[in-house]
Formats: structure tokens, C-alpha cells, sequence
């Protein structure tokens, strides 16, 4: 009985294949999705070339979308050719698309985020920006989330929609930095001196540009010292280089002129009442010694009998007799 029905069934399908109107189906759905392929290839290649002074996350973001908005469009196509009724499709794609509306909104925010980003060009592969406190390069800027690559090599996801909302600090977007130094020198130093040392430190080192010129600003009287800020200019790549550099210069140049850079000094005071120190004499020979009796610490208040307090500590450090014969061997 199995047999008869596999025996239709492969005959039901042999039928099917060999209508000419289902073969004509077939055959235009194949064409279609060829065409489709090969297009869509053709078109992420076209925009890669169209766009070629644009930066590598742009380009590649566009052909993306191109090749499988193409692909999409004709294999829809293809399924149309073999009879597929896309009215019920959409009607229920409707109904789904407006249940994952809901359920999407961080991810749809995300995706119109990055589109943003990526038009707008406010961040790039290579650059070195801050976001949130977290500095790092750009790895990538895809649809969802920018990755970051820290200075310590730990990689950091930025949703898009934070990326458009904070506020990102681009380090290497132009090709000069200013380095500033703050400088502090003491009350009686020669300010003229201070000042001249400084620019000529400035004026020595070779990662220092001369345009635009170094600056120098007072900033005023510290606490303990006057207070300058240097201001030079130099390369972005050179950034950490001359700020190291020109500071340890300004140091030596410092000591070999004699000026002094002041420091915060502690003095540590105890209490306004001073401790009470007592000194207990430990008894010496005698049978105080064989009996084993300590000294007792002198009385805290005066005794009736009287007299001053070096006397009595005397008389309470003294060893004490326990018995036994005295001096007149009585």
C-alpha cells in the first residue's frame, strides 16, 4: 500500500515538473535569481568605486545595503514566479513588524543612529576619541554599536544612540595639538628669571613648533607659590613625547638657575595638653631585692602628711622592708 502511494506521489511530481507552464515558472524563477546575484555583486562594486574619496566605513556600509537590497528585491521576484501570494505574506508581515516595532525600539533608535553617524562623519576608523570618560581608536562604526579599542587593548561597544547623544572628543582630527603646562615657582624667585628660562626651554626643544609661538600666562598667586601656565604647540602624534620631554627640561633648567619650585609642607603638633610622664627607679640591693617586692607609682593626690612631690615619689619609689632584722641587727 506504501508503495502505491510514494508511486503517485513521485508521479504527481513528475507532472508537476513537466508542465510546461511550471517548467516556464521554474526556469524564470532561476533566471531571476541569477540575475539578481549577479547584480547585486555588480551594484556593491559599482557604489565601492562610485565612492571611493569617501572613507572605508561609508563605503562599505552603502554596498552592503545596495547588494542586499537588490538580492531582496529580485528573489522576490523569483518567488512571485512560482506562485506565492505575497498579499497574505504582507498582511501578516504587517501584523509582525508592528510587534517588533515594540519590542525593537532601542535597536531601530541604534540602526538610524549609525546612519547619522556615518553621513555625518563625526567619528571615523583610526580616530582617537573620548566618550563618556572612555578614550580609545575606532575599530569600527557599524549599524548597531561603534567599537573602540582602549589604550590598554581592551575593546569597548558604544551603543550608536549613545554616540549621537554624548559628547565625543575627537584627539587626532587635526594635525597640531597644544600642550599645556602649569608651572608653579616660589614667593621670591625673579619672575623676569622664571620667565626667560621658560621660553628658552620652549625655544630649545626640537618638537616644539615655533608657529604658532609658545605662550605664557600668569595664572595668578597659589598658596604657596605664583603660578604660570605654559602653552606650546606641536604635532599630534608627538603629543606625549613633548609634553614628557619639555617637562623634565624645565626642571633642570630650573635647578641650574636656582629657582625654586615650592612644595605643601606638614607639621604635625600633638594635642594642646601635654602628656604626663612619670619615671619609676627599680630598687636596688637590699632584701627588697630577695623578697621580690616592686616599687609602687607615686599617689596620684597629695598624702595627709604632707610635703613636696619630688619628696613624696622619693618615699613611694623607695623599697619597702618585710620583716627581719634591721640596721642594729635587733
Amino acid at each position: 500500500m506504501n508503495g502505491v502511494e510514494n508511486g503517485d506521489s513521485i508521479s504527481a511530481l513528475l507532472s508537476w515538473l513537466i508542465d510546461p507552464a511550471r517548467l516556464g515558472a521554474l526556469f524564470r524563477a532561476v533566471l531571476l535569481l541569477t540575475a539578481g546575484v549577479v547584480l547585486a555583486r555588480g551594484a556593491r562594486y559599482a557604489i565601492k568605486r562610485g565612492l571611493g574619496g569617501f572613507p572605508v566605513q561609508q563605503q562599505q556600509l552603502f554596498a552592503r545595503f545596495a547588494y542586499y537590497a537588490v538580492l531582496g528585491l529580485f528573489s522576490v521576484s523569483a518567488m512571485r514566479q512560482l506562485g506565492f501570494d505575497f498579499a497574505v505574506v504582507l498582511g501578516a508581515a504587517g501584523i509582525v513588524t508592528v510587534a517588533i516595532g515594540f519590542a525593537s525600539q532601542t535597536s531601530a533608535s541604534n540602526l538610524i543612529s549609525g546612519l547619522f553617524l556615518v553621513m555625518e562623519k563625526a567619528v571615523q576608523a583610526g580616530d582617537i576619541v573620548t566618550v563618556d570618560g572612555v578614550t580609545g581608536e575606532v575599530l569600527t562604526v557599524d549599524l548597531l554599536s561603534t567599537k573602540l579599542r582602549t589604550f590598554d587593548n581592551l575593546q569597548v561597544r558604544i551603543p550608536n544612540e549613545t554616540m549621537v547623544k554624548a559628547r565625543i572628543t575627537t584627539l587626532n582630527r587635526f594635525p597640531l595639538r597644544r600642550i599645556d603646562l602649569t608651572v608653579g615657582v616660589a614667593y621670591e624667585s625673579d619672575l623676569e628669571l622664571v620667565q626667560k628660562t621658560l621660553f628658552e626651554v620652549a625655544q630649545r626643544n626640537p618638537l616644539v613648533l615655533d608657529e604658532p609661538a609658545p605662550l605664557l600666562i600668569s595664572q595668578g598667586f597659589g598658596d604657596s607659590s605664583i603660578d604660570y601656565l605654559l602653552a606650546v604647540w606641536g604635532k599630534s602624534e608627538n603629543f606625549l613625547t613633548v609634553r614628557n620631554s619639555v617637562t623634565r627640561e624645565i626642571k633642570e633648567a630650573f635647578d641650574a638657575a636656582g629657582i625654586e619650585i615650592p612644595f605643601p609642607q606638614r607639621t604635625l603638633q600633638p594635642g594642646t595638653t601635654p602628656l604626663e610622664i612619670r619615671l619609676l627607679r627599680a630598687p636596688t640591693g637590699g632584701s627588697a631585692g630577695a623578697s621580690g617586692t616592686s616599687p609602687e607609682p607615686a599617689p596620684d593626690g597629695p598624702p595627709n602628711g604632707g610635703g613636696t612631690i619630688s619628696e613624696r615619689q622619693a618615699d613611694a619609689a623607695a623599697p619597702r622592708s618585710t620583716g627581719g632584722a634591721g640596721p642594729s641587727g635587733a
